[in-house]
Formats: structure tokens, sequence, C-alpha cells
């Protein structure tokens, strides 16, 4: 099984964070899970990227050349793609990946994460989206995406393309779990 990381390149964020990344890393890692992420060398990418090679996993980075050139990218990875920009990088992790896992993170992952949920929607992806919820971090976009329901801006039904979990070992329990394909989300898409 291949995951796709998506996660903070900040480096400011709290150590509890960076703790959650790092073992979720070794886990994959121990797991025989195989890591595709975008690539960078920082923040909670950087995290989950070390312990993934401390703990003798496979990891893939995706990063855009001018990401790379700025010398953003992580040294040291199993594989390292390098992408024209943004959206092939995307098209990329997303065509490697059997599963996606959401870190908390800024705009960007944000933007992934909710590309993800949006191509489940639409049956254009069919594996599992974990979102590691660590310290509560998602729970004000998870209210909000109760908000577009509750507004008919989104199904109640389609709260089930993503599971929403507290701590790295429910990663791997989830990853476990589900099996790809289990709905036709885009048959109940149209309100």
């Amino acid at each position: 099984m291949k995951v796709c990381i998506f996660a903070a390149s900040s480096s400011r964020i709290d150590e509890d964070y960076r703790t959650a990344a790092s073992e979720l890393g070794m886990l994959l890692a121990k797991s025989g899970i195989e890591v595709v992420y975008g690539g960078g060398g920082i923040g909670l990418m950087g995290k989950i990227a070390d312990a993934v090679l401390e703990n003798g996993g496979k990891i893939t980075g995706i990063i855009p050349s001018f990401m790379k050139k700025e010398g953003w990218g992580h040294n040291g990875l199993t594989e390292m793609i390098i992408t024209t920009g943004m959206s092939e990088r995307k098209n990329k992790m997303f065509a490697l990946s059997d599963a996606i896992v959401a870190l908390p993170g800024g705009v960007g992952t944000l933007e992934e994460l909710t590309e993800a949920i949006t191509l489940k929607q639409l049956s254009l992806f069919d594996g599992p989206i974990i979102i590691l919820n660590t310290l509560g971090y998602y729970n004000s976009l998870l209210g909000f995406i109760d908000h577009m329901i509750s507004h008919n801006f989104m199904r109640f039904e389609h709260k089930g393309i993503w599971e929403v979990v507290g701590t790295p070992e429910e990663v791997i329990i989830a990853l476990n779990k589900r099996e790809r394909g289990n709905e036709e989300w885009r048959k109940i898409a149209k309100i």
C-alpha cells in the first residue's frame, strides 16, 4: 500500500504536532506502508520523511522544480520526482497513492485535503481519506463542513468519504480496515 501524506511545511509549529508526525512516519514504515508526499524537508513534512527513513521505510517526494531550486526539498529520500508545477505535483501524488492521510497544515494542506474529498465525492479517487486531527486541529473545518451540510451545500452521506482519527496509531488501524471502492459517491453527488 502507498499512502499520500499531506502535512505542514512550517518549522514554527508546536512540538506535539511534530511528535505525532514522527510517530506516524515510524508506524507507517514498520507497517510496510510506503509514503508519497510533497518532498519537503522541514515542518511536519520533514518529520514524516525522517521517521520513515530512520525506520527503514520507503518514501517518495514529489516537488515542483521551483521549490527544489529554493532548497525546500528533503535530501535522502527513496525517490524524488520533480514536476513542472503544483497541479502536476498533486495529480502525481493522487495517481501514485492508494490512500490519503492529512496531518495538520496550512492552506496548501487544506487545498490538497479538500481536493481529495472532492475527487472522492466524484468517484475519481477511491481510496480512504483519513484526517489526523492532532489536538483537535481540524475541529473548526469539520464544524464548517457540518454547516455546509446543514445548508444543503453538501450531502450528509458524503461525511462517509473521510474518517477522522486522533492519534497516529488510529491512522494505521483506519488504513488496515478500509478497502478501496467501498462506495460510488458520484451517484449521490447531485443534490
